[in-house]
């Protein structure tokens, strides 16, 4: 009988890593604690509604490579649509003025001297500021590097850092940002290139990677919420969750891809981030039509990017401390605000909505954070974590919690063949794990 590795948590990093073991010919049990798989990123019915929405708004980006390969490996890269170039096309609501962000295919980037390809009313020159990020010191925000008072910095470089790391622009790592760019504009307009499921979420990114899971014979269990691990002779020995206790062999391994403050809970000594930042989403039951853009970034709104989707339209604000206490009434409107603006579409009646709260959507980007992140390796000999909290290098994004589970699943097979990699770690009694948190809804007529 094959050594089963174990990954508790059916997110995106936990999926990537199953995927990647169960195609490596490893035996694979994955347990997660809600009805359905997906974490943050998913697709359901919204009875309210009427119609299939997704929790949230994700973009993929052609440069996304680890997305892109468990994209691939599952058999979905067919599900995802966008425009053929790198095309980004923004409003800004104070002056009704739009324009579209049109990188270059290659890494060289003479799109910046060409005014119909840039943001208007900004240089060449005013794009080379980016390099200072590279050269940032560790204690370094966004806004301390780039110059808040400038058009490109309002128009561009706020709107992405923000969305990238989910943190406002004054605490946001210039460092973090920094790889962000590196990985997107400064590989060229074909890295950058857009792209959306052509239905949901669950249909790009779940739904084939569970078909796929139980084609290699893994076993997949739902509504296991784990309490409890048991730690024995510098292992975990056993998973406990409410419905008992499963027994780890000698040669048993466990990937735990939990939400950082449940992992923290259950990993005696375990060191993760603890400050976390609210993401706001609003679904609009309206059906655009079919040429509007896929997408359009917001400048001076309540809203930041707007998405269209079968049936909907979405709106997403990142590090919305600001509104993320507001009513939900009160909320609906000011996003249909701007979602009328920015489609050209009448601004009453109002269509119903849904209102979705996720207060701890991710970690905070800021330095203070970053240094909080744990490595994949724990001290543990059979225990890795994987999660976009884990150090990626990058922010809690689809791509950094896909490469978080890669790399657990390939210290996974690296251990299998007699490599033994462990982090050091004070033995303490393990504590018991609370509930994730959950988003908040309300919809509304």
């Amino acid at each position: 009988m094959k050594e089963c590795v174990h990954v508790v948590g059916a997110g995106l990093a936990g999926l990537a890593a199953a995927v990647r073991l169960a195609a490596a010919g490893c035996a694979v049990a994955l347990y997660e604690a809600g009805p359905q798989a997906g974490g943050r990123c998913r697709s359901y019915f919204d009875g309210a509604l009427g119609c299939r929405i997704d929790n949230g708004n994700h973009l993929l980006l052609a440069g996304n490579r680890a997305a892109l390969d468990y994209v691939a490996h599952i058999g979905a890269r067919a599900t995802l649509t966008g425009p053929p170039a790198a095309i980004f096309p923004f409003i800004d609501l104070a002056s009704g003025r739009r324009w579209t962000l049109r990188p270059n295919r290659a890494g060289l980037p003479w799109w910046i001297f060409s005014p119909g390809r840039r943001v208007p009313q900004t240089r060449a020159r005013d794009y080379l500021a980016a390099l200072r990020l590279r050269g940032a010191g560790p204690q370094a925000s966004v806004a301390e590097i780039l110059d808040p008072h400038t058009v490109l910095f309002r128009r561009l470089w706020a709107p992405l850092a923000v969305a990238a790391l989910n943190t406002a622009v004054e605490r946001a790592s210039a460092r973090l940002f920094w790889r962000v760019l590196a990985e997107t504009l400064g590989r060229g307009g074909e890295a950058c290139r857009p792209l959306v499921p052509r239905q949901g979420l669950s249909e790009s990114l779940v739904d084939p990677a569970l078909a796929r899971l139980r084609r290699h014979g893994a076993g997949i269990r739902f509504g296991a919420r784990l309490r409890r691990l048991d730690f024995a002779a510098g292992r975990v020995s056993a998973l406990v969750f409410d419905h008992g206790a499963v027994a780890l062999g000698p040669g048993e391994q466990l990937i735990l891809a939990v939400p950082a403050p449940v992992a923290a809970r259950l990993v005696p000594g375990l060191v993760t981030p603890d400050a976390f930042a609210p993401i706001v989403n609003a679904h609009f039951r309206y059906a655009p039509p079919p040429q509007a853009p896929l997408f359009i970034g917001v400048i001076g709104g309540a809203a930041e990017w707007i998405f269209r989707k079968p049936e909907v339209l979405s709106v997403t604000v990142s590090a919305a401390d600001r509104f993320v206490d507001r009513p939900a009434e009160e909320l609906r409107d000011l996003f249909w605000h701007d979602v009328a603006i920015a489609y050209r579409l009448p601004a009453r009646p109002v269509p119903p909505a849904r209102i979705l709260k996720e207060r701890r959507a991710t970690f905070l980007a800021e330095p203070g954070q970053l240094r909080r992140r744990p490595a994949a390796a724990t001290c543990w000999e059979n225990l890795l974590l994987a999660g976009d909290y884990v150090d990626t290098g990058l922010p809690g994004t689809i791509e950094g919690a896909i490469r978080s589970g890669f790399a657990a699943a390939r210290l996974a097979l690296d251990r299998r063949h007699g490599g033994i990699l462990r982090a050091s770690c004070d033995d303490r009694p393990p504590a018991t794990a609370l509930a994730e948190d959950q988003p908040e809804q309300c919809v509304l007529r």
